[in-house]
Formats: C-alpha cells, structure tokens, sequence
C-alpha cells in the first residue's frame, strides 16, 4: 500500500482539515483544500482513495496526451515551414536545384518528350532541346530532319528545315571543321558534338509561352590521330523561345551568347584516342529540371 492509501487522500492525515496536499502528476504541483465540516463524523463522506486517484491519473495522461500531439503538431507545423523556407531560399539562391518533380514522361524517338506544363517543364525541355540541336546528328540528314520536327513548333519546322540544310550541307563548313562532304569524319577519326547542360533559368513565363535560358558546355571537334580539328570545350548560353503546342512544349526560335566562362584548370589534354574511345563509351542523359 502506498503513502496515499496510508494517509487518506493526497497524503492527509485524518482531521487535519486545513492541510494542503500535493501532486505531481505530468511535473505539476496540485494543492487541494478540505471543505468545511471535512470530518468523517461531521457528514462529510470521502471518496475512496484508490478512485480519486485513479481520476487524477486519467485526467493527468490525458492532460499529457494533448500536450503531446500539441506540440508534435507545432513541431511538425515549424519543420514544415523551415523547409519550405530552406526550399524557397534555395531556389532564389540556386535556380538549378532539381526540384524533384518527374517532368519528363516519354519520348520522341531519342528526345525526351511529354514534358509539364509549368516552368519546370520549360526548363527540361530547354536543356533536352540543347542537347539535341547541338549534337554530332545534325550533320546527318535524315537525323537531323526527325531532330528538327521533335523539337520546333510545327509552323517553324518547316522554314527551319531549310535554312539548317544549307547550313550543315556546305561544303565549305563542312570542310573547315575537318568533315567530309556529307557530314561525316575521315577515316580514322571520331566527330564529336556533344553540349552538357549546367543550369537553365526562366526568363519569362506567361502561360502558353516560355522563354528560357540554357547554359551548357559544348565539346567540339575530331578525335583521332592526326585530327586538324582536336576536341575542345567552350560555354554558351541558349535562350529558347517556346510555345505549349499540342501537350508539348516547342521550340520557335532561340538565341545563342558566349558563356559565362570559367577559368580552366591546369589539367593536362588527353590523347586523342582516349578521347575517340570516351564519346563511344559514354552515354548522354535526358535533362529533368
């Protein structure tokens, strides 16, 4: 038996009417009066001991119970606005944090397609459309035609087919980049083409319609002995016009600038059939903001 059950209720000893007592149930102290004519022999008849405290126990879970979910639901409330706070800081301060959101839903042969209908899926549809305009399969034909149709507005692809023909079809470019009539290497060497997106930005967006900008590197050049045209790398910066078309994203003009540029490290070039080998060994990647 307890000191409680020993000394009446919280403690008391019989006939000490003014006495207070005291609990500490849930950490908080609890002070408890007789009322007058307390006494057992004066009518006043008290309540068993182990019921009243079985009551203050009750009462005292319950009490700590809403306590808790109380402040589970404010921890929970603060940790959610900090995060939303830390995820909004992030995207001012870096607007190429990937956000998480799948954007990217299929393909338009082996351009990403189906792409959201948001700012989000402007920017993967930007940096998607820079790989494919800027690589080596545009120099061919038919590749670069089914490029052409996937990625401009329907009304653009057509004038564009033509004016991309007489560009990549010159002979005369052809030739100053080291490639033959048609577009392809030499024997012997490697046509590389390839641009690496490092960020995209939206510079504006007003419901169907998008402008974005793309900053990638690109890696250009013949890879193989002898090659007058070695790899090198340079940085531009995209800026694609776009209109919602049909569920899609298209592209119906875009703009290309310098850099921004960063400053090279003191690294040494590799040879050149190391670098033939790794344009055939690494795959590229579809872009999702």
């Amino acid at each position: 038996m307890s000191q409680g059950d020993q000394r009446g209720y919280g403690g008391h000893e019989p006939g000490n009417r003014n006495d207070d007592a005291y609990s500490t149930l849930g950490g908080t102290r609890q002070t408890r009066t007789r009322l007058p004519g307390g006494d057992e022999g004066e009518g006043y008849t008290r309540r068993p001991a182990r019921n009243s405290r079985s009551l203050i126990m009750v009462v005292g879970v319950v009490v700590l119970l809403i306590a808790a979910i109380a402040f589970a639901n404010q921890g929970g409330g603060g940790g959610s606005d900090g995060a939303k706070e830390k995820q909004s800081d992030t995207a001012g301060a870096g607007p190429t944090a990937a956000t998480g959101t799948k954007p990217v839903q299929g393909k338009n042969g082996t351009i990403a397609s189906g792409f959201a209908h948001d700012e989000q899926g402007a920017q993967s549809a930007a940096a998607n459309y820079a790989v494919a305009l800027g690589s080596a399969e545009m120099f061919d034909k038919d590749r670069r035609r089914e490029i052409t149709a996937a990625v401009y507005a329907p009304d653009v692809a057509a004038a564009r087919q033509s004016d991309l023909d007489k560009v990549y079809s010159g002979g005369e470019f052809l030739a100053s980049i080291g490639l033959k009539p048609d577009g392809t290497a030499p024997d012997g060497l490697v046509f590389i083409s390839r641009s690496n997106p490092v960020g995209a930005k939206v510079e504006k967006f007003v419901g169907d319609s998008a402008s974005v900008a793309v900053w990638y590197s690109a890696l250009f050049g013949l890879a193989g002995e002898g090659s007058k045209n070695p790899v090198s790398e340079s940085w531009y910066t995209n800026t694609f016009e776009l209109r919602w078309i049909n569920g899609d994203w298209k592209v119906t003009d875009f703009t290309q600038t310098d850099g921004p540029v960063p400053v090279g490290r003191d690294q040494a070039a590799s040879p050149a059939d190391e670098m033939a080998d790794a344009v055939e060994q690494f795959g590229g990647f579809t872009y999702a903001r």
